[in-house]
């Protein structure tokens, strides 16, 4: 005769344990992003197991490092924009430093780097293609995506010369007078929203060149 009772507490210990698993994957953001790629591993496997890993994926694939890399650009740009920026004066001031000390330091660490990292990949993807110098020089028929790498190019610029030097004056991490540290924060926010204005056209052009949209 079953034990239903004793059936139901062993079902109950088999969803705790795998809840618990399942919070340390998610607590860990390594462990998540691991998850994620063997999850993506799966996938490719499994819906095609022929799959020929030639220098057409190799494209492929330093595109997608590319796309990824722009999204994380992209979205922390409008996270400081669309978040942090227009948020800062409802913070109190004894709240602020959670901000400026702990949060913006580590987001622009990503930020910087995520630019560099969008660059390189497509600078690769380009190269790989063998349109690199046509779209540098616009030339048909690579004008749209060559407008939008111009564009990220300035954009990156930004971000590396004029936005990271004066937020680390605006954060304290590079000590400055108290006037000096305003000019600072006021030039990285309005080269902020400045690559926030730019961002419009160049996603626009880099979906433009393959699917008709110039």
């Amino acid at each position: 005769m079953i034990d239903f009772e004793r059936l139901r507490i062993k079902v109950g210990e088999l969803q705790t344990y795998e809840a618990l698993n399942m919070t340390k994957l998610f607590q860990s953001l390594l462990h998540t992003l691991i998850a994620g790629v063997v999850l993506l591993i799966l996938i490719v496997v499994l819906a095609n197991p022929a799959i020929e890993l030639g220098h057409a994926w190799g494209i492929f694939f330093m595109r997608w490092l590319h796309v990824l890399s722009a999204i994380m650009w992209v979205g922390l740009l409008w996270y400081f924009n669309f978040v942090q920026i227009p948020s800062m004066p409802k913070i109190p001031d004894e709240q602020k430093p959670a901000i400026s000390k702990v949060i913006a330091p580590e987001a622009l660490f990503w930020f910087r780097y995520a630019a560099l990292a969008t660059v390189v990949t497509g600078l690769l993807v380009a190269t790989m293609n063998g349109y690199v110098m046509s779209a540098l020089s616009l030339t048909q028929p690579f004008v749209a995506i060559g407008i939008g790498m111009w564009i990220a190019l300035i954009m990156a610029f930004n971000v590396w010369f004029i936005i990271w030097p004066n937020q680390q004056k605006a954060l304290g991490m590079v000590e400055v007078t108290p006037e000096e540290k305003a000019r600072a924060a006021k030039l990285a926010m309005l080269t902020s929203r400045a690559n926030t204005l730019l961002s419009i056209p160049m996603l626009y052009m880099m979906v433009a060149q393959s699917h008709g949209g110039l």
